[in-house]
């Protein structure tokens, strides 16, 4: 018996199923990972940083002009589509198991393939919100240059609270 004729046996006779699932799953739609050797965290510095120094919430707050820079050109990926794996787990799903996804990746793509039992460990691109006023705000806004403008009146990439 092939390990996959043995994985199909195990999800046919489950009466439940976890799947945790992080980058690699996203892959194949075009989101690059973080630690392979193409990942986003063995890409040479930018902004004299390391990626993964400039996505740390630290970083963040001291510099979120810079951040907001790096994560929408280097980890909001909008025209990605659901690939075959999302695809497969939420079918898994529409078929009655009882299946809980829990992925790191933020790109929504499980939700955008069917999947309705998703728990993000690191949130969503999808749901943002002001750190002052809790105000929400989807990945259009901020990706809206418009929204872009700060009190001074200077273009920046964070989006600034409309409230």
């Amino acid at each position: 018996m092939s390990d996959i004729e043995k994985l199909l046996g195990l999800i046919d006779g489950a009466d439940r199923i976890v799947f945790f699932g992080g980058a690699g799953v996203s892959t194949e739609s075009g989101i690059p990972d973080f630690r392979s050797e193409a990942g986003l965290y063995n890409a040479k510095k930018v902004f004299g940083r390391s990626p993964e120094g400039i996505i740390s919430h630290t970083f963040f707050l001291h510099d979120p002009d810079t951040f907001f820079h790096y994560y929408k050109t280097q980890m909001i990926f909008p025209g990605a589509e659901p690939n075959d794996a999302h695809k497969a787990l939420a079918k898994l799903e529409a078929s009655g198991k009882n299946i809980k996804i829990v992925t790191q990746n933020i790109d929504g793509l499980h939700q955008m393939a069917g999947s309705k039992e998703v728990y993000e460990l690191h949130g969503s691109i999808h749901r943002n919100y002001c750190i002052k006023c809790g105000a929400k705000y989807d990945l259009d806004y901020v990706l809206d240059e418009k929204n872009c403008v700060d009190p001074d009146g200077e273009t920046t990439y964070v989006p600034y609270c409309s409230l």
